[in-house]
């Protein structure tokens, strides 16, 4: 692999004697990966069911080395949410943020999703995540990939991120800043980022990062955890950068990150974490994860909603919810524009530019109820009154998600007439419409198997 003179020069600084070593991982076989969603699917489950083979990442508890060339995101238990497809050494920021069921939650540069999935699936339904992106075609892919992750208590944004920091402060108990780099980390597998590179070198970017853990840091409540990571590794772009706000934010300290035997320590800075590819099977990552100084006084700016009267819900929707097997807080419903959505908690948000607020549970139209694909994916089959579950290996299964229309007389449900959760075993892909044996497909047709 050719790699810049100038990034030569650098790696040989930063790595010393381990310079060569680097340079000979650059020609291993990339490895794949994949994280369990275990907001789905515990560990002992997926054991269970798992259609290929795969070694378990020692760092991560619900991460895996795939060992095969199985066509991973072509099986229905992707389509299912149960994994999503990731690096090894990229499982590594949500991992050890330590998010825990009911926190507030931000991912502030989330796109694709990879660890703002991991960072919902580990709030178990409970506080609240907002994931925002700059970019609003990625934040669509990001949208995709939580609501399919079944994750309910969710805001996705697409906004600048000093406009979400005027709109709050100090309200997050945990941030995530997985900052746009140089992505020096990335040559080995997208070699097409070493002309990147040479274009845009770390310099381009160190004011991007200064201005987004900034924000980060004014977001975040007293008692907070921050944590920085990069997939790059200059100096510049991550140790200097947590230098630099650790001198402008007094009131923030470096933490330790739960340890591994394979990480090494930040040049300068030892709380700090660097991975690399010639020490562990992943392709690189930089992590640093700060905390705000507790204060007396919980300065939060968390709004409650005045509650007012129950909305008022249109015939077929309360119809469709003596379907639902559990309960819904009627106060936190929001219908607008004939969808109507369920909010993650009584907490008043600002107006920014949405892309979801909450879960959307389906749309009214006219006299009848659709409902969305992504409540489907966020239910579990003992929340719907009538379920159809299609074996893995089942050609129906894959004609589902295709779209197509399909002949289940043979199978068991509660109901014969009327909509179904549609599962692949106990794992829900969306719902149909059941009449005389025939189901009528209602699986989303922007996430149809192609």
């Amino acid at each position: 692999m050719r790699l810049p003179e100038k990034y030569e020069n650098e790696m040989k600084d930063l790595l010393q004697e381990e310079y060569e070593a680097y340079k000979e991982s650059l020609g291993l076989p990339i490895q794949q990966g994949y994280r369990i969603n275990t907001g789905k699917i515990s560990k002992e489950e997926w054991k269970k069911i798992a259609p290929f083979s795969a070694k378990e990442v020692p760092w991560i508890e619900n991460g895996y080395f795939l060992l095969d060339d199985f066509r991973a995101s072509r099986h229905p238990y992707y389509f299912a949410g149960l994994y999503y497809l990731q690096e090894p050494s990229a499982m590594t920021p949500a991992n050890r943020l330590n998010v825990e069921p009911g926190d507030f939650v931000l991912d502030l540069c989330a796109a694709p999703g990879g660890k703002a999935t991991e960072l919902g699936s580990r709030l178990k339904g409970k506080g609240m995540l907002v994931a925002n992106d700059i970019s609003n075609s990625r934040a669509k892919a990001l949208l995709k990939n939580l609501e399919l992750a079944g994750i309910a208590n969710l805001y996705v944004t697409s906004e600048e991120p000093a406009k979400l920091c005027q709109n709050f402060p100090e309200f997050f108990d945990k941030v995530l800043i997985d900052a746009p780099c140089s992505g020096e980390g990335m040559f080995h597998r997208e070699p097409k980022m070493i002309e990147y590179w040479e274009k845009r070198g770390p310099e381009e970017y160190v004011p991007i990062q200064k201005q987004l853990i900034l924000y980060g840091s004014r977001m975040l409540k007293p008692g907070g955890k921050l944590l920085y990571s990069t997939c790059t590794f200059s100096k510049k772009e991550d140790e200097e950068v947590i230098q630099w706000l650790l001198e402008q934010n007094t009131d923030m300290h470096l933490i330790s990150i739960a340890p591994y035997e394979g990480f090494s320590k930040g040049f300068g800075l030892s709380e700090c974490v660097r991975i690399f590819p010639h020490k562990m099977s992943g392709e690189g990552h930089f992590l640093a994860l700060l905390e705000k100084k507790s204060t007396e006084q919980d300065n939060t700016q968390k709004q409650k909603l005045q509650m007012g009267k129950e909305l008022k819900l249109p015939n077929c929707v309360e119809e469709f919810f003596s379907l639902l097997k559990l309960p819904i807080d009627r106060s936190c419903l929001k219908l607008e524009k004939e969808r109507l959505y369920l909010l993650p908690n009584a907490v008043k948000m600002p107006k920014l530019r949405y892309l979801r607020t909450g879960l959307l549970l389906g749309e009214v139209k006219k006299n009848r109820f659709e409902p969305s694909q992504a409540l489907a994916m966020a239910l579990k089959p003992e929340h719907f009154a009538s379920c159809i579950s299609i074996d893995s290996t089942d050609v129906r299964c894959v004609k589902y998600l295709k779209g197509e229309t399909l002949d289940v007389s043979d199978l068991p449900c509660n109901n014969k007439k009327g909509w179904q959760l549609v599962c692949v075993e106990r794992y829900p892909l969306g719902f149909g419409k059941l009449s005389n044996g025939i189901l009528k497909n209602k699986y989303y047709a922007g996430w149809r198997w192609q």
